[in-house]
């Protein structure tokens, strides 16, 4: 269950709707106060979290004797509460875009901190990156993977579903542990271990910074981009298959 409840967590259950969620799926349905007892939290903190999770879809109630009995839902009802957000998303997103057009400032460089903003960017490279068309990586080190286990998966799946090819160099000595496909590596002369990765795609540079608190800068200039492109294809032309 410990696992069951940081999974949770992660797709943003708060901490009393995890403990509160796991004891109804483990008890089927209840009362409050026994929920309260299973998930050890107080009153209050369970008909907060019972509340939320009814919005959710996810719980229902039936009323017997005068009293609410809470009931779970199919836990496939958690995918349609996350479906029904995106369906929500995707019509604000024409409006919203419109105003952001309008109201921006462009700026050519930008910084990008955390895994969440990571996450910015490389949904960018999904969307920038025409289907069937290809992006180049330098630098690779497996930082990806190793740090974002989750979310490198799905982004793979994602650029599978596209077709979008990806031209990887890396350092001789680097040990690939996963070949993702439509991925093509060469590999470079180079002892030097780095903690950033350059990614080259549409117009644009994002160097990540595989750091403890992780960052990216993100450079939206096409000569830029072109430079990096060409010195690429330069180094992959004379790299190692």
């Amino acid at each position: 269950m410990a696992e069951l409840f940081q999974e949770l967590e992660k797709i943003g259950f708060s901490v009393n709707e995890a403990k509160v969620y796991l004891a109804l799926i483990r008890t089927g349905s209840s009362l409050a106060g026994r929920l309260a007892k299973e998930a050890n939290t107080d009153r209050s903190s369970t008909y907060n979290a019972l509340k939320q999770l009814i919005e959710r879809g996810i719980v229902s109630t039936v009323f017997e004797n005068k009293r609410t009995i809470y009931v779970p839902a199919d836990p496939k009802k958690i995918i349609d509460f996350f479906l029904e957000k995106e369906e929500l998303a995707t019509r604000l997103i024409p409006t919203l875009k419109t105003h952001y057009e309008v109201s921006k400032e462009r700026k050519n460089i930008t910084l990008f901190q955390g895994y969440k903003g990571l996450k910015t960017i490389f949904q960018d490279i999904l969307d920038s990156v025409p289907a069937g068309k290809e992006y180049y990586v330098m630098g690779s080190e497996g930082h990806f993977r190793e740090k974002m286990p989750y979310y490198a998966p799905a982004f793979e799946r994602r650029k599978l579903e596209k077709k979008i090819h990806t031209k990887i160099l890396i350092r001789q000595g680097r040990i690939r542990k996963s070949a993702a496909s439509r991925t093509v590596y060469r590999r470079v002369p180079s002892d030097v271990v780095s903690p950033a990765t350059i990614n080259i795609y549409g117009g644009k540079v994002a160097i990540f910074v595989w750091d403890e608190k992780p960052e990216a800068i993100l450079i939206e200039n096409e000569r830029v981009s072109d430079t990096l492109k060409n010195y690429f294809e330069f180094m992959w032309k004379h790299a190692k298959k």
